[in-house]
């Protein structure tokens, strides 16, 4: 059912819709609406104009403007509060939300839920990439991969950082899903944290081998070889994993010995 005030505006604007004739004229607004802020680029909590300037920037009607914003508030994607305007809703349950802000960086069991997420998440990205990625998408992967050999076997800790994260959001972008390469950049975000508290700009393990599964990671990939490249993955994942538990073993043995 159609909110109320909507219908004589989709009766006016029903000839001119083509394909989308059949739809409500302010769930179309409600498209346009999203695509705007995505291109805009506004993040969670952002201050939108007032429905009169929305109307105007979208070329529509006031009345259509506000059942468009009534159906994305109530789908949790605006929201709206008397007095203050319309806003770009916090997106996320407020549980896991708060579960993720008390992260702790340095708790070993948390550190192996992240990698246990990441293993699942770009095992996914790199099976996905190698049954879909362009040729520039995989020129671009291989070229982050062996930035990343070079810089690790330097050793350059910085620079093999970026081209670490470049390779991985390379893939995850060869995958085709923003909502994996979403996913990636968080996990990285997160993984950075431990990285400075628990080895305070060092390194849990050795660069140069971690370039080298790149590589290989590249390669399967690049011949478009899903079952390889989600191998390897996980490969390089364990790898991680193995190395992050045997420098905090280290320290911890090195704390005990003072």
């Amino acid at each position: 059912m159609a909110p109320r005030g909507a219908t004589r505006d989709d009766a006016d604007d029903a000839a001119d819709r083509g394909p989308d004739r059949y739809r409500p004229g302010y769930e179309l607004v409600a498209e346009r609406l999203l695509q705007w802020v995505a291109e805009q680029n506004l993040p969670p909590g952002g201050r939108l104009p007032t429905e009169q300037g929305l109307a105007d920037l979208l070329g529509t009607t006031r009345n259509q403007m506000r059942e468009a914003v009534k159906v994305l508030a109530a789908i949790g994607r605006l929201s709206v509060r008397r007095g203050a305007g319309i806003f770009i809703a916090a997106g996320g349950s407020a549980q896991v939300e708060q579960e993720l802000a008390h992260f702790q960086p340095t708790d070993m069991a948390q550190v192996l839920m992240l990698l246990d997420f990441r293993r699942l998440i770009e095992s996914e990205t790199a099976r996905r990439a190698a049954s879909m990625a362009t040729p520039i998408q995989v020129r671009a992967i291989r070229d982050n991969a062996e930035e990343s050999l070079a810089l690790g076997a330097a050793p350059d800790i910085k620079g093999f950082a970026r081209a670490d994260a470049a390779f991985h959001d390379a893939v995850a972008i060869a995958a085709d899903n923003v909502f994996l390469q979403s996913s990636v950049v968080n996990v990285r975000r997160f993984a950075a944290q431990t990285d400075t508290l628990l080895f305070h700009g060092d390194v849990p393990g050795s660069l140069e081998v971690a370039g080298h599964q790149h590589v290989a990671i590249t390669e399967a990939i690049a011949s478009g070889d899903p079952d390889r490249a989600v191998a390897l993955m996980v490969e390089h994942i364990d790898t991680t994993q193995r190395q992050f538990e045997r420098k905090i073993r280290n320290r911890l043995l090195t704390m005990t010995d003072t």
